[in-house]
């Protein structure tokens, strides 16, 4: 008897619908060198040098879109970490490269490419980044200030500074 009962609670375990909270098969990118680590600054010049390697309207659209997602994992990541106000520089400078997006699409359809697939995947990266953002919101204060050492405090409007970042990425949607 106590055999079966062990039964019916491992069928019922493995047969219970699972709850699934992604709206979108997008995979954000595993957070790297974040604010604070020492080879963070060589990161950024990296980056900068790396947006030349980028050729042609499609290469800079991959790359604005992987700068906008790598830039809202590390926001999430510092946000998760009550590091507020790096965290909003990091969701800034994800809102712009995501902005930079659709230009390049914009002008590789004047060049008359097809721009098709290259809209699907910035419509699925846009429903993942609004998850994650809507996720976000949930976790973080309305405002907070943040007060350094030697310097004036500063308040930040964190749920607003998220919703901005929502309304931006559901215009491509």
């Amino acid at each position: 008897m106590k055999h079966f009962i062990y039964l019916i609670f491992l069928a019922i375990f493995l047969l219970a619908p699972q709850v699934v909270f992604a709206q979108s098969s997008y995979v954000l990118p595993y957070p790297s060198a974040m604010p604070g680590n020492k080879f963070y600054k060589f990161h950024e010049i990296l980056e900068f040098v790396s947006k030349y390697w980028y050729f042609g309207n499609f290469g800079q659209f991959t790359y604005n879109l992987n700068e906008s997602d790598k830039y809202l994992v590390e926001a999430k990541t510092l946000f998760e970490y009550k590091q507020y106000l790096l965290g909003t520089k990091s969701l800034e400078k994800s809102n712009s490269y995501f902005v930079n997006t659709w230009p390049y699409l914009i002008k590789a359809k004047t060049e008359n490419k097809d721009i098709s697939k290259k809209q699907a995947i910035l419509r699925e990266d846009s429903l993942k980044q609004i998850e994650e953002l809507m996720k976000l919101s949930k976790e973080v204060p309305e405002t907070f200030t943040w007060s350094p050492e030697k310097s004036k405090p500063t308040d930040l409007f964190l749920k607003k500074s998220i919703d901005k970042s929502i309304k931006i990425r559901e215009q491509y949607l």
